[in-house]
C-alpha cells in the first residue's frame, strides 16, 4: 500500500450510520465508546436565515484517536496470493491526475466555546463569502472556517461568532471542494480513500465514503483471484466511484444554490461543471456489472442500469 503523508483532521463528526458500519467492518462495538455525543445541529443557512435546530445523533472524535482506536491486532499469518496478483492500493494524492471541481478552501481554528454555548449541539451558518461549521469538545471547540481566515468570516457572523468566547491560532488548511482522480485504477492497482476523491465536508459523509470505498477495493481485489475478466472489475470500480461522486455533487449543489452571491454563484457553478463531468464518464446510463454482498462482489446476471 502507498501511504499518505497528509495531516490528520482534528475532530470528525461521526452520524449513526457510519458508526454502525465501522463497528460491523470491524466486528466491535466499543469503537465509539465514551466518545462526545451531539444530539442536534443548529443551522442558519440562506440570506439573514433564522437559526433552525435540527435533531442529529453523531459522535464527535479526532481522526487519530480514531485511527488508534481502529488498529487490529496483528493477524496470526498473512494470506497468501498468486505472484503475479499482487495489488496496490494507492492512497496518497497525486495533484497531476486531479479535476477539481471548487477553490474553496477550510481552515481548522481551534476556539473555547461560551458558558451559554449548548455542549450537545454543532453549529452551521452561511455567510456572504462562505461557511462556518463549530464543534464543541466540551469547553473547547473547533472552528471550521471555509472561504476565508476565521476572523475574518467571523466579523459577519450572527450565529456562530455568538458561541465563541476566543480564538486560537489556525492549525492548518485545506481545499474543501469535491476532487476526484482519473484513471482511479489500472493494471494491479486501485486508487483509495483521499488519493481516488474527497469531498466538500458539508456532507458530512466523507468518512462514510471511503469506508465504503476500502470495501469495495478489497472486494474488487479479492474476485481478481477467481475472476479472469479483471477489466470488468476494474470497469465496475471505476463506474462505483464516479457514481458516488456524483450523488455527492448534486447533495453539495442543494446547499451551494440556497445562496446567492458572486463566491456561492462561482462555486455552484464548478459543482455544475463537475456533475456534467461525471455524466459525460459515465454515459448516459450508469451500468453495473457487480453487486456486493456483505464483503465480496458477485456478478449480476444482466448488468444492472440506474438511469
Amino acid at each position: 500500500m502507498e501511504k499518505t503523508n497528509r495531516s490528520k483532521v482534528p475532530a470528525l463528526l461521526i452520524g449513526n450510520p457510519t458508526q454502525a458500519l465501522i463497528e460491523d467492518v470491524f466486528k466491535r462495538d466499543d469503537i465509539f465508546r465514551g466518545a462526545r455525543r451531539i444530539s442536534k445541529k443548529i443551522v442558519a443557512w440562506g440570506a439573514n436565515a433564522e437559526p433552525v435546530e435540527i435533531p442529529h445523533s453523531a459522535v464527535v472524535i479526532s481522526e487519530s484517536e480514531l485511527t488508534d482506536r481502529l488498529q487490529p491486532p496483528p493477524p496470526a499469518e498473512l494470506p497468501n496470493f498468486d505472484g503475479d496478483s499482487n495489488w496496490t492500493i494507492r492512497t496518497s494524492r497525486d495533484q497531476a491526475n486531479e479535476y477539481p471541481f471548487g477553490s474553496r478552501i477550510a481552515h481548522a481554528v481551534p476556539a473555547r466555546s461560551k458558558e451559554t454555548c449548548a455542549p450537545e449541539a454543532c453549529w452551521i451558518e452561511s455567510l456572504e463569502r462562505g461557511w462556518l461549521f463549530l464543534l464543541p469538545t466540551g469547553v473547547d471547540a473547533w472552528l471550521l472556517s471555509v472561504g476565508g481566515p476565521a476572523p475574518e468570516l467571523l466579523s459577519d457572523s450572527r450565529l456562530v461568532s455568538a458561541q465563541i468566547e476566543s480564538l486560537g491560532a489556525s492549525v492548518g488548511q485545506f481545499p474543501a471542494y469535491p476532487r476526484i482522480s482519473d484513471p482511479l485504477c489500472g493494471t494491479n492497482w486501485l486508487a483509495c480513500g483521499a488519493a481516488a476523491m474527497a469531498f466538500d465536508p458539508i456532507s458530512g459523509d466523507g468518512v462514510g465514503n471511503a469506508i465504503r470505498e476500502a470495501i469495495l477495493a478489497s472486494a474488487v481485489i479479492k474476485a481478481t483471484q477467481s475472476n479472469s475478466d479483471i477489466d470488468a472489475l476494474l470497469a465496475h470500480y471505476r463506474a462505483r466511484l464516479l457514481a458516488g461522486f456524483l450523488k455527492h455533487l448534486e447533495l453539495c449543489r442543494q446547499f451551494y444554490a440556497a445562496r446567492s452571491g458572486e463566491w456561492w454563484e462561482a462555486e455552484l457553478g464548478r459543482l455544475d461543471q463537475g456533475a456534467e463531468w461525471c455524466r459525460r464518464e459515465l454515459g448516459s446510463e450508469i451500468k453495473f456489472g457487480y453487486r456486493l454482498r456483505g464483503f465480496e462482489l458477485e456478478p449480476i446476471s444482466s448488468a444492472q442500469t440506474l438511469a
